[in-house]
């Protein structure tokens, strides 16, 4: 049975439920294979190769290649497995949020040291000001603490 998903209004955000972790469990299997140096080592020598060994998706395999984490994360990756790719290139998890924002790392740290991404535009799909959220909790519309 399908759940009611209103946390999928919020732009440019993929969270990590059930159905993400079913549709990524190969490709966050995989990740963690590369915390034994020894996969790592094996990986980094013929990665297609490492790659075909999981029963992973065409389109999961192309994604790690790629290293392109938001496409990752799309195809049910975990951003917390998903650092092992990092880590194993020898990446920062700081260098790995800015390559997901399209920042340098050093655009990055300067924007999460300035207090982050403001709210604004960021809050639900079809944002404008006073627009309301396009899903509300049922019988909440209107009304206040204790009325």
């Amino acid at each position: 049975m399908a759940l009611e998903k209103p946390y999928k209004d919020v732009p440019g955000t993929i969270i990590f439920d059930a159905e993400q972790s079913r549709k990524g469990y190969w490709l966050n299997q995989f990740c963690m294979s590369l915390m034994k140096a020894e996969n790592r080592t094996r990986f980094k020598a013929d990665e297609r190769a490492y790659l075909d060994e999981w029963p992973m998706t065409e389109e999961q395999k192309q994604a790690v290649l790629a290293r392109d984490l938001n496409w990752c994360m799309r195809t049910g990756g975990n951003i917390y497995f998903l650092a092992k790719i990092g880590s194993t290139d020898g990446k920062s998890f700081q260098q790995m949020a800015g390559s997901m924002t399209g920042m340098t790392e050093e655009e990055y740290r300067d924007m999460m040291i300035n207090g982050g991404r403001s709210a604004e535009g960021n809050r639900y799909i079809g944002e404008d000001g006073d627009a309301q959220p396009q899903h509300q909790p049922q019988g909440s519309a209107g009304k206040t603490q204790g009325a």
